[in-house]
């Protein structure tokens, strides 16, 4: 089952939900902000699919990222200590988040949700 970490105040989480369900896509809802994945299953992604470097994962419009200054830190962070902060914080997490097995998307964009989850 796919698992979809969203927030419910998030236009692009809505969005994409909203896309889901006019393709009949079935999938389990977590509220990411409040309840952030756990940080071994971050790690865990980040590890799978660090060829697309840990940005990729972090929301870097939001207000904690800017407030963190993660922007001068991300590069030399490690993948334990970026799903560490993650974890304890879900709006760092770029939204949605869906994950299904080996198969993971960050953010909505209509083409890669075609060829990923249809």
């Amino acid at each position: 089952m796919i698992k979809f970490y969203g927030y419910k105040r998030c236009s692009t989480s809505r969005s994409a939900e909203k896309w889901l369900h006019e393709h009949n896509v079935q999938y389990e809802f977590q509220d990411l902000v409040e309840d952030p994945p756990k940080k071994e299953d971050l790690v865990k992604w980040m590890t799978a699919h660090k060829d697309r470097g840990l940005k990729y994962f972090f929301n870097t419009h939001g207000i904690p990222y800017r407030q963190e200054h993660l922007k001068d830190k991300v590069d030399s962070m490690t993948i334990d200590e970026a799903a560490d902060m993650m974890s304890k914080n879900g709006k760092l997490i770029k939204r949605p988040l869906m994950v299904d097995g080996d198969k993971l998307t960050c953010g909505f964009n209509e083409d890669i949700y075609k060829k990923t989850w249809l």
